[in-house]
């Protein structure tokens, strides 16, 4: 009896043990949290003094291909070099009381800072390993003389079913001072897609470094670029931008796997279902907030918050690959289980 009841107690440990699969490292010099799952990096919560804004880079699939383009922070053959303010998967804006959130980065000259924010991570709340890694922090969103215009406290949930690695995040913004969200196209959930999965292109393309350098890419000389968006409305391609729907999946090949980066929203989230800042050259963002524009004047959204109060963003991204492509009705089980959170 005694050999019985110790088998089954090691099988519950090796399944508890086999079920705790997302890890999270914390590095504080480095200002970095590495997030395994199965002990492969998964993707890296950066929050470095020199960047002006945390966000997560790089981003791995199952089969660890990266999804995100490498530049500027480490540059892959054949990397496009523009909007160096793009960087794995972020949160921001372009217009909160006139800064810019957005456009912010290295590439701004000193003379021009002044009109850009930052968000500084100023505590990390949580690390947390187990079936699902979480990771809680709280930012500032400053100008550039470090006053505070809104507190960020955000949760991240990372998880895994089959292919597909799940980051689940909730964002709230309480302001410190009377807020605008001006309604403008720049925002709000961004990421910034590796090479492969930007849409192909008959159009000449024009890319500027950070140095100002100008390269133009032939239409349909690029070779690598193979991706496609489709949305829960069934939209696709180009015809994405501007749109609204609850989810948007981008996809292509990279190597001998199917793809792809899906970003769904949540149905208390303002403008849900939200407005699509998806871009055949490789943004892919959703902005619930930029209606005039994505409406041609028709309506617009400018969220206003008074002094101490707040607003809620929740969003979740899949990262899938493997023979197939994940299924609408996938993406749809996932959209419909994350709208009971």
């Amino acid at each position: 009896m005694n050999s019985i009841l110790k088998s089954i107690l090691i099988l519950v440990l090796l399944s508890h043990s086999l079920a705790a699969q997302v890890k999270l490292v914390k590095d504080q010099k480095a200002k970095k949290i590495d997030v395994l799952i199965g002990n492969k990096l998964f993707t890296s919560f950066l929050y470095p003094d020199n960047i002006e804004k945390p966000f997560l880079y790089p981003v791995f699939t199952v089969n660890q291909t990266d999804v995100t383009r490498g530049f500027p922070l480490n540059p892959k053959k054949g990397d496009p070099t523009d909007h160096p303010h793009h960087i794995g998967i972020w949160l921001n804006y372009e217009s909160v009381n006139g800064l810019d959130f957005w456009n912010n980065s290295y590439a701004i000259p000193k003379e021009k800072k002044d009109k850009y924010g930052w968000i500084k991570t100023d505590k990390i709340i949580e690390t947390k390993s187990g079936p699902k890694g979480s990771l809680k922090y709280h930012a500032n969103w400053t100008n550039q003389n470090n006053d505070v215009l809104l507190e960020e406290n955000t949760h991240f949930e990372f998880s895994a079913t089959g292919n597909s690695r799940i980051i689940d995040r909730s964002t709230t913004l309480i302001a410190t001072t009377d807020v605008t969200f001006n309604d403008v196209k720049d925002g709000f959930l961004g990421i910034r897609l590796a090479h492969e999965l930007q849409i192909p292109t008959q159009q000449d393309q024009k890319f500027t470094d950070d140095k100002g350098n100008v390269t133009v890419v032939k239409g349909g000389t690029d070779k690598v670029a193979n991706g496609n968006y489709v949305s829960s409305e069934g939209k696709m391609g180009d015809a994405v931008w501007s749109t609204r729907a609850s989810w948007c999946k981008v996809f292509g090949k990279i190597g001998a796997d199917s793809v792809s980066v899906t970003i769904i929203d949540y149905p208390k989230n303002i403008n849900y279902p939200t407005y699509w800042h998806a871009r055949g050259y490789g943004l892919f963002a959703a902005n619930p907030l930029g209606e005039k524009i994505f409406t041609n004047g028709a309506r617009n959204t400018n969220l206003k918050l008074k002094t101490g109060e707040k607003v809620t963003f929740k969003y979740r991204i899949v990262v899938d690959a493997g023979k197939n492509s994940i299924s609408n009705a996938q993406i749809q089980k996932l959209a419909t289980d994350f709208g009971k959170l």
